[in-house]
């Protein structure tokens, strides 16, 4: 059994190699607990981080980060951890507003992915955003908006060599009418984490199910890298167990 305090079993089956991870959740099986362990690691060392929030403020990722030992308030005074609060997204009605938004966020994130590397020390830089789905609730439903400004930050992926996370919830996308933003999530990644619920339902000792698909790893044909992981998991408090199907008794 892996604890995430450290996550070494998730940490081993996403590797390090990933530019483009998803995360997808859903209402039975929600996937936020991942995002906490990823934002944790990507602050590890001398790692920085970009992180857009919609779904939560900052004292509520504060709050749960510090109680997995990682002091957000710390990271964000010494420049390492960039918050951006979201829930108020300056996106208007008017033609081009939107749009005009989104320029005015990737400006800012690409100058502070600029100036980390740039500096002394510098670790791997990672871009995290906590739910794609109420970005675009804030785009007014622009969906081309939404991805014109993923192509962007998956372009500065490459040009920086940074990481970006996003997290999607799987059940809203569903439906043959809004299956798009999904399957162009899941075309750009390479990795992709979902979270399910048990397919035997609830239990006292296990949450739901993890599935990890290095994509990646198919793409390069890479014959002794394992290409897909399953596992279940148990949040906790202070974290989440990791465990193997069966190995918990």
């Amino acid at each position: 059994m892996e604890e995430y305090g450290g996550g070494d079993l998730l940490s081993e089956a996403m590797g390090s190699t990933a530019r483009v991870v998803v995360v997808e959740d859903c209402v039975e099986a929600p996937g936020a607990f991942v995002l906490h362990l990823l934002l944790k690691r990507a602050l590890a060392g001398s790692g920085a981080a970009a992180f857009l929030a919609l779904a939560q403020p900052f004292t509520h990722y504060d709050r749960i980060l510090r109680k997995m030992g990682c002091n957000l308030s710390l990271h964000r005074r010494n420049e390492r951890l960039h918050f951006f609060e979201l829930q108020a997204f300056p996106g208007g009605a008017r033609d081009g507003a939107i749009a005009d938004s989104f320029v005015r966020l990737y400006s800012e994130i690409q100058r502070v992915v600029e100036v980390t590397r740039a500096g002394e020390n510098a670790g791997h830089f990672t871009i995290m955003i906590d739910d794609i789905s109420l970005l675009e609730v804030a785009a007014h439903g622009s969906v081309d908006d939404v991805l014109d400004f993923l192509h962007y930050c998956v372009t500065l992926t490459s040009e920086m060599d940074c990481s970006l996370v996003i997290l999607i919830h799987e059940d809203i996308y569903a439906g043959e009418e809004n299956i798009g933003l999904l399957l162009h999530l899941r075309y750009i990644a390479d990795l992709v984490v979902k979270a399910e619920p048990l397919s035997t339902g609830l239990a006292a000792d296990v949450h739901g199910q993890l599935s990890v698909v290095n994509k990646g790893a198919f793409r390069e044909q890479r014959a002794k890298v394992q290409k897909v992981w399953n596992f279940h998991f148990k949040v906790k408090e202070n974290g989440v167990d990791f465990f193997y199907p069966g190995s918990r008794h």
